[in-house]
């Protein structure tokens, strides 16, 4: 599935994808900080997980993720994925390059996508979560529609943080 928004096309990830992801953002540890996949020192590990997604989209199972790109451009500018959780709910992830910060591009890819979600049989809840100290991510979710529900206290880890596990910021939007 590919899908376009006002200012970007998405379409899934593949292995000969990696370097220019891992050039636009995946290596870069600002980008990485709060995320729950530590910052990655090489192409080929990307390529990896490429692969397996690619599994997922044929299967229909597990997290389908796209790359998003400006249009007319064929260079990555960020990732947005989904994983269908069961019980009517969907989780999303995502992650943009910082020098397409604070322009609500974040914002327009996954407001698309938890529309298209909450349309679909059986899918009544939408959500994300983010660190408690990532107020831009936080940000994304509100203008995505979603309504802030609570902090869940030490829920993940950010490895290129440390080992503990850290308090984050709910949101979700349902139908």
């Amino acid at each position: 599935m590919t899908f376009a928004t006002a200012r970007l096309t998405a379409r899934p990830p593949c292995t000969e994808d990696a370097p220019a992801v891992f050039a636009a953002y995946a290596s870069d540890p600002v980008v990485t900080r709060y995320l729950s996949w530590r910052t990655h020192e090489e192409a080929e590990s990307l390529a990896a997980f490429f692969a397996k997604l690619a599994g997922n989209w044929e299967t229909g199972n597990g997290q389908l993720a796209w790359l998003l790109f400006l249009k007319g451009s064929s260079l990555p500018v960020g990732s947005i994925g989904l994983d269908f959780e069961g019980g009517g709910r969907v989780l999303f992830g995502y992650v943009l390059a910082r020098q397409y910060w604070g322009r609500g591009l974040m914002a327009e890819a996954l407001t698309f996508l938890v529309d298209w979600a909450l349309v679909q049989p059986g899918i009544y809840r939408a959500y994300a979560f983010c660190d408690a100290e990532n107020t831009a991510s936080v940000r994304v979710m509100e203008k995505a529609g979603m309504v802030r529900e609570g902090v869940l206290h030490r829920w993940h880890q950010c490895p290129n943080l440390g080992p503990e596990p850290r308090d984050c910021i709910v949101c979700a939007k349902l139908r």
